[in-house]
């Protein structure tokens, strides 16, 4: 008897980075809900969501921060290396934990597509999803990513997202036609 395999989906990861309610996790749904819709394995990896499972117990240290991102980065690496589309709305505001990741995806020859979300902290502060800038301004948060702690923007990512100057909708659009590009989708 002779065995057919049918080949396996690429798998990648798609890394949006940016500052608090720039839209990092609004991208990633929409994106994710097209990529489903046609058919491919999709996961979305929801930095709040992993930060109440996988990395609870961690804080806002600069320590802290890197575990989580390389938690994150793991699994997405493993989730893209066996066929799905890995999708990470992820702040990640350190440069050096963000190129770990990339290197960790290099090593495994996993597609790695790095997003800067980079919407202004006056828009971040006003659309001001969480609340986050409100309890910042009133003194009730320290450690805001991009108002008293740093943020380091992608200096070569893939593409930049302003998504100050288009909807939700065509900002993911960008982030699909960088997939269509590379071969990805």
């Amino acid at each position: 008897m002779r065995m057919t395999t049918t080949p396996r989906a690429q798998g990648a990861t798609v890394w949006l980075t940016g500052l608090p309610s720039a839209g990092k996790t609004t991208i990633a749904r929409l994106l994710g809900d097209r990529l489903k819709t046609e058919g491919h394995r999709v996961e979305v990896l929801d930095g709040d969501e992993i930060r109440r499972f996988l990395s609870a117990g961690l804080g806002f240290s600069r320590a802290d921060r890197n575990t989580n991102v390389q938690r994150i980065g793991l699994v997405s690496e493993v989730l893209a290396r066996n066929g799905v589309l890995s999708v990470v709305p992820l702040i990640a505001p350190h440069a050096d934990s963000r190129e770990a990741v990339r290197k960790r995806h290099e090593a495994s020859a996993t597609p790695y597509v790095e997003v800067h979300v980079a919407t202004p902290v006056e828009v971040c502060s006003a659309r001001d999803v969480k609340g986050l800038y409100a309890r910042q301004a009133t003194g009730r948060l320290t450690g805001l990513t991009g108002v008293d702690d740093p943020y380091e923007p992608p200096v070569d990512p893939s593409l930049v997202v302003r998504t100050q100057l288009q909807t939700p909708q065509e900002s993911a659009a960008a982030v699909y036609a960088v997939l269509a590009e590379r071969g990805l989708v």
